[in-house]
């Protein structure tokens, strides 16, 4: 796959490599979807969607913090982990993992974590990288798509 000025090809598609923060082979599926590489009328929406609503869910999740509700916040990473692997979003879909795992009382290898207050740290840390990976993402997508950031 040779790159040019930091773009490549990916059968028809042509766009920028996100780097780690996207699996470009589920991401140029859902630009394949597309009737124009100019108009991106499905593909586009549907990625300024997701945005939106990773911004509600953070809220939601904020307030699930606030109140230390572990379930809440692992069904809700959980909702939002699977939006994101939907589009290819890897760091997204990684962070939402762990948000999920510790709302269980679950470790990342899966073993049971008893302290609540280890596991609502371990989502605050999480919920602190994905939003910060989220927006980057999300400035990345405006300019490939041609939105106003």
């Amino acid at each position: 796959m040779a790159e040019t000025d930091d773009r490549y090809d990916e059968g028809s598609v042509t766009m920028p490599d996100f780097g780690d923060h996207v699996d470009n082979g589920i991401f140029s599926q859902i630009l394949e979807m597309d009737e124009s590489e100019t108009d991106r009328d499905f593909s586009g929406p549907l990625v300024i969607n997701f945005f939106d609503q990773a911004d509600e869910t953070f809220d939601k999740m904020d307030k699930a913090v606030a109140l230390k509700n572990l379930d809440e916040l692992s069904s809700l990473g959980h909702f939002l982990k699977g939006s994101s692997a939907t589009l290819g979003f890897n760091k997204i879909r990684d962070s939402c993992q762990v948000i999920q795992q510790y709302g269980h009382q679950l470790n990342i290898d899966g073993t049971t974590e008893p302290d609540g207050d280890i596991c609502l740290k371990k989502i605050i840390e999480a919920l602190k990288t994905v939003k910060v990976d989220t927006k980057t993402l999300e400035k990345s997508m405006k300019k490939f798509f041609g939105l106003p950031e």
